[in-house]
């Protein structure tokens, strides 16, 4: 893994500790960015690239497990909590919520880089997903509505005399239909198109039939 291909940022309000960390990982070649509060590092512009958030539960605007909580229903980097006030429900709501660690102040060299490894290795995985699920979104866009009708029917299983019938058209159609369906979306199977639809989350309806 290239370091100078990712970003660490830390958010700690101790300024002994941002220096600390800032001196350790750009010494192992690391880009860093250091923020004394939540605000400054929400406000500060993000580089496309893989990232992690070493942040500390106590801070000076907001707490540490609060911030995790407002960047839930955003993509942010995973994060590994340190803090010198440490206790199990912390840890435990921490964890629930997705954090890579949760590091009692003071932590090993071991622990820490151990931790950021783990956080850039499942961010740039993260990063990947949403970017296949970006492209199968695209092709999917690219589908008239006859075909996003014909589509959840396909990868149900159902018979195509069986699917026709329920849309209201010819066996033909359907397969005209499932031909341009299967072109559109660059699936090579049935089983690739499945899983397609599956990260979609495309509601799939149930059918007694035997898949095709």
């Amino acid at each position: 893994m290239n370091s100078k291909d990712h970003m660490v940022f830390v958010v700690d309000d101790d300024p002994r500790v941002g220096e600390a960390l800032s001196e350790l990982l750009s010494s192992l070649d690391f880009c860093v960015a250091v923020f004394s509060s939540a605000r400054e590092y929400i406000e500060f512009p993000k580089p496309d690239v893989p990232a992690c958030l070493v942040l500390d539960v106590r801070l000076p605007d907001v707490n540490g497990l609060d911030l995790q909580g407002q960047l839930a229903d955003r993509c942010h980097p995973p994060i590994i909590f340190i803090t010198g006030h440490g206790d199990i429900p912390s840890t435990v709501r921490a964890m629930k919520a997705g954090a890579v660690d949760f590091l009692p102040k003071p932590f090993g060299r071991k622990q820490l880089l151990r931790a950021i490894e783990e956080a850039l290795v499942r961010d740039t995985k993260s990063r990947l997903d949403r970017t296949q699920v970006d492209q199968l979104k695209e092709r999917f866009s690219r589908l008239t509505p006859r075909e996003r009708d014909v589509l959840p029917l396909v990868v149900a299983g159902f018979l195509n005399k069986q699917a026709a019938s329920q849309l209201g058209i010819s066996e033909t159609t359907f397969q005209i239909h499932r031909g341009q369906i299967m072109r559109k979306m660059a699936a090579t199977s049935l089983a690739q198109l499945v899983r397609m639809a599956v990260r979609l989350e495309i509601a799939i309806p149930s059918s007694e039939s035997t898949p095709l």
